[in-house]
């Protein structure tokens, strides 16, 4: 077992116990705070889904599920200059994939933009906001720093009568972008700088995806966020680290604005990964300049790209699980993730042969025209998966790296003079072997010792080595994608990772495959011997299959 595998085993162990968030609920049920669980995932959709939400997902459903409560999927949809319908239906889907089920609870924050409205007059009569005349570049000098207080805003001292009028006309349009803001009276000498007056409202004349044209004035995400969760019942409302400074700002207002029953905010730490780039910013610059295939290119994280590389909602669950839910912030080793695919892959799909690199084999003694069929078990782990009938004939091809001319001592593969088992078929010696003007191997010759077939039980010795083979007359032309880390170290926070891209981060290769996989659909998944998990790209058409690799057979993991 690895180092890393131990780790796992140890990690899932320890997960037994119930997180914090699950003692805060506990706690809250026992006392009477709540007498039902509501959670909400709420993306805003101005980009995909990657691994990170992944886990906010699972954990907010996987809540509502073990307290028979409810879960709630809302597009927090306040700012219209970044969202498109494009990042709303790609959301739906990644989220039913992984298995979360809104049931009739489909939301947008955007529907409840009168209802902000009213709350936000509310404030103003309450005296709890004003209208401000600063520019953004004023109100953040206005703002002080972690060690000056703030400065009063001049607006501050307008009356309500005044403050409400405004506020009408900035809803009515009479005002340009960026001249009017509405602003929380809270304390401009708060320690805490989210609490120094916040802007909750701002001048926007641009179409909004859900509500077209209707509103010019648009609510800042803190503000509208609290009302959201309190309009629809939620109980927890669990978010990330980074909003912990903003708990003091949404707590204010839902009391504030007197709901009889305030969602409490709970923060837990972000996923990070190793080595890959997680951050919706960084993927979109990456997908806007061309450097990746697209949202689901297969070297990314983000969700669909996940599902286009052949990961299963079940291996991303159970990688949620691993990885737990703590305060402390910390990155995890992208070999976790590829221990819970193989886990979940291995006892589930059919082991099958597939040649990326291929050099011809002859077998100069077996008989022309003669074609025998090996039965093959297709998962030796999992006799329910049955077995297979594969060719074997004069001509196959094996992996180029399966032969060498000169080997090292301990190659247990073919060469000159060697004798190997090809797979569930026969021993071949090879002795000899055509080159072209470059030196490359074309073409490689053998025999064949008939009393060795496999099943027959032959034991008088043993071969050197074991290679797999794909018959030559029915092979299926592939094309073979295999992916390494996208990122050459670590560390992917800063906007300079470009320059740390691998450039040899997608390699293609063209090979061959068995001919029982004719058949194969897109999305369908195999073990390739020796080479890893494979699945068929949606790009397959036809004659022409497309398989991208998974993950290899063994962790590349080193500690």
């Amino acid at each position: 077992m690895s180092e890393i595998e131990k780790e796992i085993v140890d990690s899932a162990e320890v997960k037994e116990s119930k997180n914090f968030i699950e003692q805060i609920i506990e706690k809250d049920l026992a006392e009477g705070v709540y007498d039902t669980v509501h959670t909400r995932f709420p993306p805003e959709p101005n980009g995909y889904l990657h691994i990170g939400h992944a886990k906010s997902i699972l954990l907010n459903y996987g809540l509502s599920q073990k307290y028979n409560g409810k879960f709630n999927l809302r597009f927090d949809d306040t700012n219209p200059t970044k969202e498109k319908a494009e990042f709303v239906e790609s959301i739906k889907a990644d989220v039913k994939w992984l298995g979360a089920d809104w049931e009739d609870r489909l939301f947008f924050a955007s529907n409840y933009f009168d209802q902000m409205y009213e709350a936000a007059v509310k404030l103003i009569k309450k005296g709890k906001a004003y209208v401000s005349d600063l520019s953004a570049e004023q109100i953040r000098e206005y703002r002080g720093s972690l060690t000056e207080p703030g400065k009063e805003d001049p607006g501050s001292t307008r009356s309500v009568e005044e403050n409400l009028t405004l506020f009408e006309d900035m809803k009515a349009g009479k005002y340009e972008d960026g001249t009017k803001v509405l602003r929380a009276r809270i304390d401009m000498a708060s320690p805490n700088i989210n609490m120094r007056d916040p802007v909750i409202y701002r001048v926007a004349h641009m179409s909004h995806q859900n509500t077209g044209d209707k509103w010019c004035i648009y609510p800042m995400y803190d503000f509208a966020h609290p009302i959201e969760d309190a309009i629809e019942g939620v109980t927890h409302s669990i978010c990330t680290l980074e909003f912990e400074d903003h708990r003091p700002l949404y707590d204010w207002v839902v009391r504030e604005l007197e709901y009889q029953y305030p969602p409490k905010q709970i923060e837990f730490a972000k996923l990070y990964l190793t080595n890959v780039v997680t951050g919706k910013r960084y993927i979109k610059r990456l997908v806007e300049e061309g450097i990746v295939d697209g949202w689901d290119d297969p070297r990314l994280v983000s969700i669909a790209a996940l599902r286009r590389r052949g990961f299963t909602p079940e291996s991303i669950k159970t990688f949620v699980e691993l990885v737990g839910v703590t305060k402390s912030q910390g990155s995890v080793e992208y070999p976790m993730l590829e221990y819970c695919i193989r886990e979940d892959l291995k006892l589930k799909v059919r082991r099958m042969m597939a040649v990326l690199n291929p050099v011809k084999v002859i077998i100069d003694n077996y008989p022309v025209g003669q074609v025998e069929y090996m039965e093959v078990p297709n998962n030796q782990e999992n006799p329910e998966l049955g077995t297979r009938k594969v060719p074997f004939t004069k001509e196959l091809y094996i992996e180029r790296d399966d032969f060498m001319i000169d080997p090292p001592k301990k190659y247990f593969r073919m060469f000159p003079g060697n004798e190997v088992r090809l797979m569930n078929a026969y021993f071949v010696t090879c002795t000899d072997y055509k080159t072209d003007e470059s030196g490359e191997v074309t073409e490689i010759h053998c025999t064949y010792d008939p009393k060795t077939k496999s099943g027959t039980g032959f034991n008088e010795r043993k071969p050197n080595g074991t290679i797999h083979y794909v018959e030559a007359s029915t092979a299926l032309k592939a094309t073979f994608n295999i992916f390494e880390p996208l990122i050459i170290d670590e560390k992917v926070s800063t906007d300079n990772f470009k320059e740390r891209l691998n450039k040899d981060s997608w390699q293609v290769f063209e090979g061959f495959v068995e001919a029982v996989l004719k058949d194969s659909k897109p999305m369908d998944k195999y073990q390739f011997i020796r080479n890893g998990y494979y699945t068929n790209d949606y790009t397959s058409k036809g004659d022409k299959l497309v398989f991208n690799r998974i993950v290899g057979l063994k962790s590349s993991f080193t500690a």
